[in-house]
């Protein structure tokens, strides 16, 4: 019996393409990643000029003194959101969309979740890819379309063989991106005073606090509610905590206030030319590897939402790596012919759909606990449990009304609003028994869990 509910540990290999990265399982223990690999992996998603972006954004328009504030009151936003959702993911071993099932959407919620996720995030990849072609084409010429693709199969051709090489590829990339950042920041705010940059009034129309944290916090926080994809393969909580903290501190206080200064330099939020005027084509190549870096996260985000997705509605077990094939096409070509551009306020309306899906996870899993028992009983086998909710009808109702505070209500931060609005409703009506399961799933009358595709059972490749 257990041995179905751990099938990707012990069905037989099937051939197919890539891995299939523990996507309907735990991750075993023994297949989990040391600290500095996972460390340079959230360091990773630190690395991108547009951060540097968003710091000069709000520098234009903001006094040192306040945008510290505001993207201190932003990290710790995302910081105790990443935290409690991605240290159940580490005890779990499970990603959110398999999550889900036993923390408060029952399996059929999950498959909700699952197709929100996965269509927000591929959305996001097209998006992403198209900014890379464009800005690439902008720098050294050739059409867009072409450097979308090269792109596209690059990042594809990356997530197709899933965790560990995409732990390989942050090893090369995330120091050499700091590197030759800091090398082009120094250069450039040599010859000025940084004691008068940080002294000096915004250049620019003033920005609300309340607006600037919304940019800051808001703009990560679908990302924080899928960390589990990469908490998974931790082996301790405090590890958790420690990278995803320093990924903050690094974003928010280093990238993100060095933005700051350099809006306040050049009176202006388009700073990219800076760092990459100063360091050439080397640099140049440096700043799309780490766009790469963190836009694989979407694709493979993705592709685990609608391996989930399709088992539950179809009963069909799909290897990962074949739906990160389709995917990363699909992304490709729409991005590729500049049709992504047009369904980002879509894409935005999904991103406030996310949040809440964070705030019942919590609520359940370290609140309530009305259904992770299962998980409890389970996980020091590092099996599945054998049976899950099918419906919880509540949560859904939860989910709808914290969607229209995020989506409606004016006031605060619109993320923040619905991840709390989910969290505080699902807690009180937990507590109160009014959130109740109906319906159990066998895992094993599931079609293909029995042969879903083996584990590799190499060492990941740079695992410390």
């Amino acid at each position: 019996m257990a041995s179905a509910h751990r099938a990707d540990a012990t069905a037989p290999e099937a051939k197919s393409i890539g891995s299939d990265d523990y996507s309907l399982s735990r991750v075993p223990r023994d297949k989990r990643f040391g600290f500095w690999s996972m460390l340079l992996q959230w360091l990773a998603q630190s690395g991108s000029i547009s951060q540097f972006t968003l710091g000069a954004t709000i520098g234009v328009g903001m006094t040192f003194g306040d945008a510290f504030l505001a993207f201190t009151l932003g990290a710790v936003i995302l910081e105790i959101v990443i935290f409690a959702i991605g240290l159940a993911g580490m005890r779990e071993g499970l990603a959110t969309p398999m999550l889900t099932r036993w923390t408060g959407f029952g399996r059929n919620g999950s498959a909700l979740v699952s197709f929100v996720i996965a269509v927000s995030l591929v959305g996001w990849f097209g998006v992403q890819n198209t900014i890379f072609g464009d800005s690439v084409s902008a720098l050294v010429g050739g059409p867009s379309w072409m450097w979308c693709v090269i792109a596209g199969i690059a990042i594809t051709a990356l997530v197709i063989f899933g965790f560990r090489y995409m732990a390989l590829f942050a090893k090369i990339v995330t120091p050499l991106f700091f590197g030759m950042v800091a090398w082009s920041i120094i250069t450039t705010l040599n010859d000025h005073s940084v004691s008068e940059l940080i002294s000096s009034p915004p250049p620019g129309e003033a920005i609300p606090l309340a607006v600037a944290a919304t940019a800051i916090a808001g703009g990560y926080m679908t990302g924080a509610i899928v960390s589990p994809e990469m908490t998974r393969y931790n082996r301790k909580g405090s590890h958790v905590f420690v990278q995803s903290a320093s990924s903050m501190i690094l974003s928010e206080y280093i990238v993100g206030m060095v933005g700051v200064l350099l809006g306040h330099l050049v009176k202006s939020s388009d700073v990219s030319h800076i760092v990459l005027s100063t360091s050439g084509a080397f640099g140049v190549m440096v700043v799309l590897m780490s766009t790469a870096k963190i836009n694989d996260w979407n694709l493979y985000g993705s592709s685990l939402g609608v391996v989930n997705f399709f088992q539950v509605v179809f009963r069909k077990r799909l290897h990962r790596g074949v739906v990160t094939v389709v995917l990363g096409i699909a992304g490709t070509l729409l991005s590729a012919v500049g049709i992504m551009t047009h369904f980002t306020e879509f894409l935005s309306l999904l991103g406030v759909m996310i949040p809440p899906i964070g705030g019942i996870i919590v609520a359940e899993y370290w609140v309530v606990k009305r259904m992770r028992k299962p998980l409890d009983d389970t996980r020091e086998a590092e099996t599945l449990p054998p049976t899950s909710p099918t419906w919880v009808p509540m949560s859904l109702v939860i989910w709808i009304v914290a969607f229209c505070v995020g989506k409606f209500y004016d006031g605060g931060i619109p993320a923040l609003n619905s991840l709390a609005t989910a969290f505080l409703l699902y807690c009180a009506l937990g507590l109160l028994g009014w959130v109740k399961p109906y319906g159990t799933s066998t895992l094993d009358d599931e079609e293909g869990t029995a042969s879903a595709p083996a584990a590799r059972t190499t060492t990941p490749a740079g695992a410390a």
